[in-house]
């Protein structure tokens, strides 16, 4: 199996034998694909994580109240039918 340990030190041996140049190249690069990413996840609209747990507690609280409010309906509807039950002739 390979040691993680030891591919971060060859890195890390690699590194600090490059020239300055390839560095700079390097660090200029990596600069400029974050940047390019940062930019094309903005464009694509997503939420953030923050607004995403809110919605779902807000949605949580709106599952809440349905269960509730079909719990009462169904309460409503079965004391309907008694009245109506107990109006009607013999």
């Amino acid at each position: 199996m390979i040691n993680p340990a030891k591919i971060e030190e060859i890195a890390k041996q690699i590194s600090s034998n490059m020239p300055q140049g390839v560095k700079n190249l390097a660090d200029t690069f990596e600069a400029k694909t974050k940047q390019a990413i940062q930019n094309k996840l903005a464009e694509m609209d997503f939420v953030s994580r923050e607004e995403f747990d809110v919605q779902s507690q807000v949605l949580i609280r709106t599952r809440e109240k349905l269960v509730e409010l079909e719990a009462k309906v169904a309460l409503l509807e079965q004391q309907l039918s008694t009245d109506k039950q107990s109006e009607q002739p013999e």
